[in-house]
């Protein structure tokens, strides 16, 4: 499987940076700027605060695909996510259940975070297979090597597109000559239950 490398997240932002000549952080807060509180969005995108350049990449890249995204820190600036307290939780809980899917970012940056598992666990328990693993590696032939209970959801890959851009969806879904590729704007826009299966 090819996953998405964090050089080619790290390329995005810096394509969505350089025109204007402003930092990843400067054009998140401009974003944050621009969000309503009742919206709704495609893809909760789960992440550690640590890699913040990367995720800017990897909200464009989904943005691009057609999706929406939220993100935390440049949608709520006002949550606090290095301290656990009951209004950070439901002001998570409300953007889930505002949310199609939720996409976890994996990355080496993840077992720190106090905030990825039980995002993860949440939104498992509201809506079970609109959930998915997006490994970030740092090369292709990269392993995805995490937690055990990340092996319980399907991941997310790059897919062939037609036009050769970059694509992501989950891979093989379905059995034998059913097998296929569910592109994520496909999976995360029409709520698709996609489980995994072994």
């Amino acid at each position: 499987m090819a996953y998405l490398r964090i050089a080619e997240a790290r390329q995005a932002a810096q394509s969505a940076t350089s025109p204007l000549r402003k930092s990843a952080s400067q054009v998140l807060r401009e974003e944050a700027g621009s969000l309503k509180s009742s919206s709704t969005f495609d893809v909760f995108l789960s992440h550690s605060y640590d890699d913040a350049e990367v995720i800017l990449g990897v909200k464009k890249i989904i943005e691009a695909l057609g999706l929406s995204v939220y993100v935390d820190w440049i949608d709520d600036p006002g949550l606090d996510r290095g301290e656990v307290t009951r209004k950070t939780a439901a002001i998570l809980r409300t953007r889930m259940r505002a949310s199609r899917s939720l996409v976890y970012a994996h990355s080496s940056s993840s077992g720190e975070s106090k905030w990825m598992p039980w995002e993860l666990g949440y939104f498992d328990g509201f809506m079970p297979g609109c959930l998915w693993i997006l490994p970030l590696v740092a090369n292709y032939d990269s392993e995805f090597t995490s937690q055990e209970y990340l092996g319980l959801y399907p991941t997310v890959d790059k897919i062939a597109d037609l036009y050769g851009r970059l694509n992501l969806g989950i891979s093989n879904v379905g059995s034998g000559a059913a097998k296929r590729d569910i592109p994520l704007k496909e999976a995360a826009s029409t709520s698709h239950s996609i489980y995994f299966v072994s």
